[in-house]
């Protein structure tokens, strides 16, 4: 029985599912889902990230982690990476590591990863200074960064609209997939509340639930230091716009866009901006305090994007070929990713120290 017939068996013995069970089951379902196979990141799959183009990204990640490090005392160190792919942001970062030998001598690199293909895949691409575990509950004396890149976006949401009262959309079956509207639990109402926000009637949005259960168990891990959060989203003011008044879901598929959640299933990825607002909101009530909030290119610049990549290309014999590559790298990550993707930092127990990522912020 493949995916699609599983999730319509569900629905004829159970009746309609929220809108979040049938994108969990879509993306994680054991053995079936999305993310519980081997899908290609890159020119042959569905999507690319900012590591899957240049290794420049997780060094200046890197160069950030060990600013952070400096911070923090020149102490033993740990890194928990949520989510890490095909394990190319990891390598990147410890590649930059390995050139100082006092920090990386104390350095621990936790990942955590719930896909076992995708584990086994990052088990044969890493091989030192890294160790997988299950929950941040496995991590004990966490000092030093949680870690997470194009993870939130993933997490399945809630969908709602705003009728006469705030309604949830469920997914039943009826020769197709069709949705219907059932009234949103206090949950989901309560989420809403929390930022004053009263959305027009027709408004269509999500609710990322699992957001603030991710970043409550990430404030309690963490004993001391940071969270770099990277991903595409808005701060609350703009996520609620009466431009995305049908919300912000997608699908991406060999490298194309599309808003059908329910074509492709298990076999496309499904996606929702994150909002920022909440994760910094929640993280505040739970002892995370927020260090700054930019964009991606602003980030890497601060971190000398320019510099670093022009020593990189400076060992390219083919210096026209080189200037090519440069151009596309800084196109891609400065300008197409640049102003889409997000990042948030939080601290816990840093004294306010600055960063250079933040330091156009």
């Amino acid at each position: 029985m493949d995916l699609t017939e599983l999730i319509i068996q569900k629905i004829k013995n159970e009746g309609p599912i929220c809108f979040q069970e049938f994108m969990e089951m879509c993306l994680y379902y054991p053995g079936l889902g999305y993310y519980a196979t081997l899908n290609q990141i890159g020119e042959h799959g569905d999507f690319y990230t900012s590591t899957s183009l240049t290794p420049v990204f997780g060094a200046l990640i890197g160069k950030q982690l060990e600013e952070m490090w400096h911070n923090l005392g020149e102490s033993p160190f740990t890194i928990v990476e949520y989510g890490a792919g095909t394990g190319m942001l990891c390598q990147d970062i410890l590649i930059y590591l390995q050139n100082n030998d006092k920090m990386y001598d104390q350095l621990r690199y936790c990942i955590i990863e719930k896909s076992p293909a995708m584990r086994a895949l990052e088990r044969g691409r890493l091989n030192e200074k890294v160790h997988w575990h299950d929950t941040i509950d496995e991590i004990s004396a966490i000092n030093g960064c949680i870690l997470s890149n194009e993870l939130i976006d993933n997490f399945a949401i809630h969908q709602v609209i705003m009728e006469d009262e705030l309604m949830e959309v469920f997914v039943d079956y009826k020769d197709s997939f069709v949705e219907v509207l059932y009234p949103a639990k206090e949950e989901l109402k309560r989420y809403m509340s929390e930022f004053g926000i009263e959305l027009p009637k027709g408004f269509r949005t999500e609710i990322n639930l699992e957001a603030i259960d991710w970043i409550k168990q990430i404030a309690a891990g963490l004993n001391r230091g940071y969270v770099i959060t990277i991903d595409y989203g808005f701060r609350a003011v703009d996520l609620y716009k009466k431009c995305r008044n049908q919300g912000t879901l997608l699908c991406y598929n060999k490298h194309t866009i599309n808003d059908c959640p329910y074509d492709n299933i298990g076999a496309q990825d499904i996606t929702a901006h994150v909002n920022f607002t909440a994760l910094s909101h929640w993280g505040a009530k739970n002892g995370l305090n927020e260090c700054g909030f930019t964009d991606q290119s602003n980030f890497l610049f601060g971190l000398g994007f320019r510099e670093y990549l022009n020593q990189m290309m400076s060992y390219e014999k083919n210096i026209i070929q080189a200037a090519k590559k440069a151009a596309i790298i800084s196109h891609t990550l400065l300008v197409d990713m640049g102003s889409k993707f997000k990042v948030l930092i939080q601290e816990k127990g840093c004294n306010g120290k600055s960063l250079s990522g933040l330091y156009r912020y």
